[in-house]
């Protein structure tokens, strides 16, 4: 598993929301499992909040070493 996607999702166990902001990048692109996209990083932070990941991502994107897309 990559690194920033172990830390991403061990902050969200914690709910250490400075955390993941730090591995998220700003213009995130980010599709939950119902094939919701959200777009910004403090729009997937509240998304988070209320349901986060239960498991790590099928695919995703790194860039400038933080998140750039998350597909569940």
């Amino acid at each position: 598993m990559d690194p920033v996607i172990r830390e991403a999702l061990l902050a969200i166990e914690r709910r250490d929301w400075i955390a993941v902001k730090a591995v998220l990048h700003p213009y995130l692109h980010w599709t939950d499992r119902n094939g919701r996209i959200v777009r910004g990083r403090n729009n997937v932070l509240g998304s988070l909040a209320d349901a986060p990941p239960s498991q790590p991502p099928v695919r995703h994107e790194i860039r400038d070493g933080q998140i750039y897309r998350w597909f569940e």
